[in-house]
């Protein structure tokens, strides 16, 4: 934490704003889907909403090609775990639903992969799908979406920040057409917040 909030955060960025941190709940499970806009991300989401903030960290679900290398050591010590998003496997899950059933809180980018510009919001079903196998499980979970923004594309030195967190939505119970519908509708939220954080900054959105 000295390493990533104290120094990297302090020297990247003169200012880092938090909107909106009591729809973020600091007991039991829940599933934090921010938009993905920047590697800066996984250094903003711990701050806001990490142990210092919540009293617990942050276990982010990674995609196979990020946890490779130098990035891969140093994701892991972040909290990080992977998983292949066309085909995730068993373990993947059942570690993500053993932490959510005891009480943590694991992120998952629903968009997949970090987009730099400004396009419509589309999200795979992984993290609402992960969400209902929890609740099989008897774990109820919320999600959270969470907007990051940044004065500059890309993030420079001594630019702005700001992450903002939606009010809690719920997954639904199954089938394909709701599960639709929730994705739209949690896309609809993370604009929202992702909108409240730009404009926090200085660069608000553009309309699509």
């Amino acid at each position: 934490m000295f390493a990533t909030q104290d120094l990297a955060l302090s020297l990247q960025f003169r200012e880092r704003l938090i909107l909106n941190p009591q729809n973020l709940p600091h007991t039991g499970p829940v599933l934090l889907a921010p938009t993905h806009r920047a590697r800066w991300d996984a250094l903003m989401l711990p701050m806001a909403a990490g142990r210092r903030v919540s009293g617990r960290d942050c276990r982010f679900m990674v995609t196979t090609t990020e946890m490779s290398g130098l990035q891969g050591w140093f994701l892991k010590r972040l909290g990080c775990f992977p998983v292949d998003q066309k085909r995730p496997s068993m373990t993947s899950l059942r570690l993500a639903i053993d932490l959510l059933a005891a009480g943590q809180q694991v992120v998952m980018f629903p968009e997949g992969r970090i987009h730099r510009r400004d396009e419509e919001i589309k999200l795979h079903l992984g993290l609402v799908r992960l969400a209902q196998l929890a609740q099989r499980r008897g774990v109820s979970v919320p999600v959270i979406p969470v907007g990051l923004g940044y004065s500059q594309a890309p993030p420079r030195p001594l630019s702005r920040a700001a992450i903002c967190f939606g009010e809690p939505m719920h997954p639904p119970e199954g089938g394909r057409d709701e599960e639709l519908r929730f994705n739209q509708s949690l896309a609809t939220a993370m604009h929202a917040a992702e909108q409240a954080a730009r404009t926090a900054v200085g660069r608000p959105l553009g309309c699509f």
